[in-house]
């Protein structure tokens, strides 16, 4: 009788689990792709991935700090090297030879920002030396392109503005002027920013009255690929109806805002994208290798989503640099408030800024850059950015604050 009742038992949910763990088998879609997860995201992706500044793997607490002064190093070094450059080089006919001398009226002015800051690791001779090299090598075709710097220091202790000043055409704010905006207290650092950077805008244009003003600051080192991605976006992209009469293009966003998840919507569409190119293609691979027949979608949403999600834990920006294979797969897309180290204004758009600027008062919490998109919607005007990175950042030290401890975080 008890064995009876016994067999008619109905069987708890806890047992019906546990029989059909035991039924799954290290062969069966559910364990591989289970350990397949486990084995990307625990071991093979953290391990790979831990000293990728970028990337949620990075330990920071390990290696911040020494990568950091690796940086500072390695700057050090290039600013030396590009002190020799242009120490060492040479004269045409026993004058001195200008770096780059473009026709009457160029196409692209390249406008360097510079202050005099952190001497030793001479920031702004590594981004004109680097535009020099640059400018060879692309030869005729940037023959429409001039280099000029804009020296905003107040004092006259700008050691580099003044080496360069033999080799490139120099704007200087303050030279023979009594100008000292420490004596005025409503003006603060960051009105001060804005206002250099209006005095040099306005320089390129009534100076050149070129088509294109490219605004660079003194530590922001052009890619190598900057003059043909330039030349592809200008006069192929920008013909485009929706990209016409925009008032900026931001050549540079930090990379550490460069995930997914992120206020823009433009990326999580790019995101979904990645997932279904990727997806499909997984799947396949895995359905191949694995003798599984026909095709499952559950498998390929999995695929998806493991896809999406090793992209972003891995770093978007370092997929981002599979772009620069060629200049047509740069893209443009809509512009947000952070940062300005490079950017590109078309002449008309210029001197629409020059006013825009003029309305507004920056403060601490609301400098250039932020004052630049909130025009945006203000003035009912658009603005984009390329990606990947036309420029390297590589100033640690602000010229807005002072830091005692640079980190590349």
């Amino acid at each position: 009788m008890t064995k009876s009742c016994l067999m008619t038992t109905p069987t708890s949910p806890t047992a019906m689990l546990l029989r059909r763990l035991r039924r799954l088998s290290w062969g069966s879609t559910a364990v591989q792709l289970f350990i397949l997860t486990v084995v990307t995201f625990g071991l093979l992706a953290p391990l790979a991935c831990h000293r990728l500044l970028h990337s949620y793997f990075y330990l920071r607490h390990w290696h911040l700090n020494q990568m950091s002064q690796e940086f500072l190093q390695q700057s050090l070094k290039e600013g030396e090297a590009a002190l020799h450059y242009f120490e060492e080089l040479p004269s045409a006919n026993g004058s001195v030879p200008i770096v780059w001398q473009a026709t009457p009226r160029p196409w692209l002015v390249i406008t360097i920002i510079t202050v005099d800051r952190q001497p030793g690791f001479h920031y702004v001779l590594q981004v004109v030396s680097q535009f020099h090299r640059l400018l060879q090598q692309c030869g005729p075709q940037c023959e429409g392109h001039q280099l000029f710097l804009c020296n905003v220091e107040r004092s006259v202790s700008h050691f580099d503005a003044k080496l360069l000043s033999k080799y490139v055409p120099v704007a200087n704010r303050y030279e023979g002027t009594e100008d000292d905006y420490g004596d005025d207290p409503s003006t603060n650092s960051f009105e001060k920013e804005k206002q250099d950077y209006v005095y040099c805008l306005e320089s390129s244009l009534q100076t050149y009255n070129p088509d294109y003003v490219l605004m660079v600051e003194d530590d922001a080192i052009p890619e190598e690929q900057i003059f043909p991605v330039l030349e592809h976006l200008l006069r192929a992209r920008f013909s485009e109806p929706h990209l016409q009469d925009a008032l900026y293009l931001k050549l540079y966003h930090p990379e550490r805002l460069q995930h997914y998840i992120n206020p823009e919507p433009m990326r999580i569409l790019e995101w979904v994208g990645v997932g279904m190119l990727l997806g499909p293609v997984l799947t396949w691979i895995y359905m191949k290798f694995a003798c599984r027949p026909g095709f499952s979608w559950p498998v390929m949403l999995f695929f998806s989503l493991y896809s999406m999600g090793l992209v972003e834990l891995v770093g978007r920006h370092y997929f981002l640099e599979l772009r620069r294979l060629s200049p047509s797969l740069y893209s443009v897309v809509p512009a947000s408030q952070c940062c300005t180290p490079a950017m590109l204004f078309p002449a008309p758009a210029a001197r629409r800024t020059l006013t825009y600027l003029s309305q507004v008062y920056c403060h601490k919490g609301f400098g250039k850059d932020m004052a630049l998109y909130s025009l945006l919607r203000a003035k009912g005007e658009r603005a984009y950015v390329v990606e990947p990175n036309l420029v390297k950042h590589i100033g640690l030290f602000s010229s807005l604050r002072y830091n005692f401890h640079p980190s590349l975080l």
